[in-house]
């Protein structure tokens, strides 16, 4: 039936309106994926289907799936979610009651910036390092914008890294007494700006020594040789000098000795002979008293020089070995004063004994004969009194 196959022209008509569908599918399509509405948590939130207004009933979806938060569609196709939380976030996409997709938007969720803890580093004279920590997770991206200047100066920038929170300032007018740093921290929300002041000088701390290594000294079995790098950062050591600190210990020990120095090595003289030692270095700007020491090298770990560390025996140890005693020579002589002097001291403990004896014996005696002295007055006191009683007996009434 030749009536019923279409023209030339009424295939470029049908052709014509599948590219404009094809066209339209692809316009929402972008616009899914590049349409984002930002919304606050616990608050109510409306998505409207599309731009124009309709009065057509639409069908939402999120994520693909009709299951929805706690809302309402209202007359006009835009749908109300209330006080919303994190698992309202998502893909929303409306549908007519054919199912035809009409709009499409990617929900996020979150709150506006809040004051910021700001924290700055100075590890030399011509650097500063600040970073911050959020007080609000916002959820959302949020922009900063931070700028730094000394009293009476004008601001200038401070070079922020949004990724790590850090911003950084060169040459900054370490001379002035107050400087301040001022962030501003912008969301789809709004802003909030927060002010930190500080003293540079007061901040001033050194990064730790670098390369500390410490070495034995042959031929003395109690000192170490310490040496060290200025910290790469302190770049300008010969205008801004650096005092260094020193502790040593041995391995195992509660407490550490301590040594001062300007340059960047140092002898210790007073290491304990035979044991394992650590050792750790750390540093202070010379001049201002009222800078930061800096955080202590890593611990590292040196033993002192001894006489006979290589792994042959020594001259004398040898001849011990193979030699019987009485075979010996000079050297095992030497050695064998050391039962002489234990002798010595067993005799001043007998002769010790033998004084406390003494004494005690001396001190016993004493008390008898005071006992038996005492003893015979007694007697000699009684004896008294009979004679007189006699006496009285016998005189005439």
């Amino acid at each position: 039936m030749p009536g019923l196959l279409p023209g030339p022209g009424s295939l470029t008509v049908i052709w014509f309106l599948s590219w404009s569908l094809c066209l339209s599918g692809a316009q929402i399509w972008t616009s899914e994926v590049s349409d984002v509405q930002y919304g606050r948590l616990d608050s109510n939130v409306t998505l409207a289907c599309g731009k124009s207004q309709i009065n057509l009933p639409v069908v939402w979806h999120l994520n693909n799936s009709p299951a929805l938060p706690w809302h309402k569609v209202t007359s006009n196709g835009s749908l109300v979610l209330l006080h919303v939380s994190h698992s309202a976030q998502g893909n929303y996409s409306c549908y007519d009651n054919q199912g035809l997709l009409l709009h499409a938007v990617k929900l996020r969720l979150g709150h506006p910036p809040g004051l910021l803890s700001i924290s700055c580093r100075v590890p030399n004279h011509t650097h500063v390092s600040c970073s911050w920590m959020e007080s609000v997770n916002t959820s959302i991206p949020v922009e900063y914008i931070a700028s730094f200047r000394g009293t009476g100066q004008e601001w200038q920038p401070c070079l922020v890294d949004a990724v790590h929170h850090n911003c950084y300032v060169d040459h900054p007018a370490f001379w002035l007494t107050i400087h301040t740093l001022r962030i501003t921290a912008t969301n789809a929300f709004g802003s909030e700006t927060t002010l930190a002041r500080f003293k540079l000088h007061q901040l001033l701390k050194p990064d730790p020594p670098e390369s500390v290594s410490a070495k034995e000294v042959e031929g003395h079995s109690k000192r170490l040789n310490v040496s060290w790098n200025f910290p790469s950062s302190w770049q300008q050591y010969d205008n801004f000098p650096l005092v260094f600190h020193i502790r040593y210990r041995p391995h195992g020990s509660l407490y550490w000795s301590e040594v001062y120095s300007r340059e960047s090595a140092v002898v210790i003289f007073d290491a304990l002979a035979g044991h394992l030692h650590q050792i750790q270095v750390r540093a202070r700007d010379d001049v201002d008293s009222d800078s930061q020491w800096s955080d202590w090298s890593p611990l590292l770990f040196v033993q002192p020089w001894e006489e006979y560390a290589t792994s042959e025996p020594p001259e004398d140890t040898f001849l011990d070995y193979i030699l019987p005693s009485s075979a010996k020579p000079e050297t095992s002589t030497a050695k064998a004063h050391n039962p002489g002097v234990q002798d010595d001291g067993h005799l001043g403990l007998v002769i010790l004994l033998v004084l406390f004896a003494v004494v005690i014996i001396a001190t016993v005696l004493s008390l008898i004969f005071l006992v038996w002295v005492r003893q015979r007055q007694r007697e000699h006191v009684t004896k008294q009194e009979l004679s007189s009683m006699v006496k009285m007996k016998s005189m005439p009434v």
